[in-house]
């Protein structure tokens, strides 16, 4: 006979077990997960020198692609004057040709030669028929080369409203770059935010962008001077050596702005970026630097770091993302980041890449 034997409820250790796997299946499927714990200070602190690293790259290429721009915006004002001067003159040409044809066609009727028998004067008359032929011909090649220049400069007057257009489109493509970053740093700032103030002002202090740029300071770097702790204050040191010539007038300039604010593309004089406050500074000093720090960067040689002067200009970063101006006994003046002033700092707070002196 079959068994109807009732199936047998399973014992405690074995519900154990199933509840548990139950538990772990629970906790590990999607949409279940715990959130993530809160960054750290330290990850805070990462985050913002990082978006701002970002936001300060994004700066310099804008501050490029306008300084093409404008340019490029004098170079077409200059070819449009030519143009216009051009058909001024092709106007006169053909006013000129109009008054020949209106006295070719009062005599259209009558033969050259039979105009030549009845003449009183026949010399003059020759004399004359020939003038007239070397105007016509010089007319002629005058409006066929004002013309040929035309065509040439409505070319490049083409071309150029060509690249302006494609730079404004990259400017716009920037300007959304540096929008998408600044919307970074208002999340960061968020985090930021739930730190003490004495917190969040020593993250200010600091003139680095991250941990890996002060990992990459240069082992024979200045000793650090009592006074760079005075940089938090944004006064100047009083152990710097007076410098002369244009170096010692561009150092001058730059330490009249200590306190002014970093903005971003400024350039003076209420506000600064990086390479808006040297290309300023330099510029007091009768000495213009290109608008970027990529192009100030490009100015000269990389000056080994033991030949180092006051006035030359520290560049840091793979990038060439920042500048600042040297002024002596291992510190530089410079717009460092959002949130800060212009002031003073250790030249080796940063990764630097090249030095180069204007001249």
């Amino acid at each position: 006979m079959a068994s109807h034997r009732r199936p047998k409820k399973p014992g405690k250790a074995r519900v154990g077990v199933i509840t548990a796997a139950a538990a772990t299946a629970v906790a590990l499927s999607p949409g279940m997960s715990h959130a993530d714990p809160a960054p750290s200070k330290d990850q805070v602190k990462a985050q913002i020198n990082d978006l701002q690293h970002q936001a300060e790259i994004a700066t310099e290429e804008l501050n490029g692609f306008q300084e093409k721009t404008e340019r490029l915006q004098g170079q077409v004002g200059q070819i449009q004057e030519r143009i216009a001067q051009e058909q001024s003159d092709l106007i006169s040409l053909q006013d000129s040709m109009g008054a020949v044809a209106s006295a070719q066609y009062k005599n259209a009727g009558i033969d050259p030669t039979i105009a030549l028998l009845l003449s009183e004067k026949p010399d003059d008359y020759l004399r004359k028929a020939s003038q007239l032929d070397q105007i016509t011909a010089h007319q002629a090649d005058s409006i066929q080369a004002i013309q040929a220049k035309k065509r040439s400069l409505d070319q490049e007057r083409s071309e150029a409203s060509q690249k302006l257009g494609e730079l404004e489109q990259t400017r716009k493509s920037l300007t959304t770059k540096k929008s998408e970053v600044e919307e970074k740093l208002q999340k960061a700032q968020q985090l930021l935010n739930t730190l003490s103030e004495a917190e969040r002002a020593a993250m200010l202090a600091d003139d680095g962008h991250g941990d890996d740029a002060r990992a990459s300071r240069d082992d024979s770097r200045a000793p650090s001077t009592p006074t760079a702790k005075a940089t938090q204050k944004e006064t100047p040191p009083a152990n710097i050596p007076a410098v002369s010539g244009r170096a010692g007038a561009a150092i001058a300039a730059a330490y009249a702005q200590i306190g002014k604010p970093y903005v971003y593309g400024a350039t003076g004089p209420s506000s600064f970026d990086c390479s808006g406050l040297t290309g300023w500074a330099w510029r007091q000093a009768g000495v213009s630097l290109p608008r970027t720090s990529q192009g100030q960067a490009g100015i000269g040689p990389n000056i080994p770091k033991s030949q180092v002067q006051p006035g030359d200009l520290i560049i840091y970063y793979s990038g060439y993302s920042h500048v600042a101006i040297y002024i002596g006994n291992g510190q530089i003046i410079h717009a460092p980041k959002p949130g800060t002033n212009v002031r003073v700092a250790p030249w080796d707070s940063m990764q630097i890449t090249k030095i180069v002196r204007p001249s």
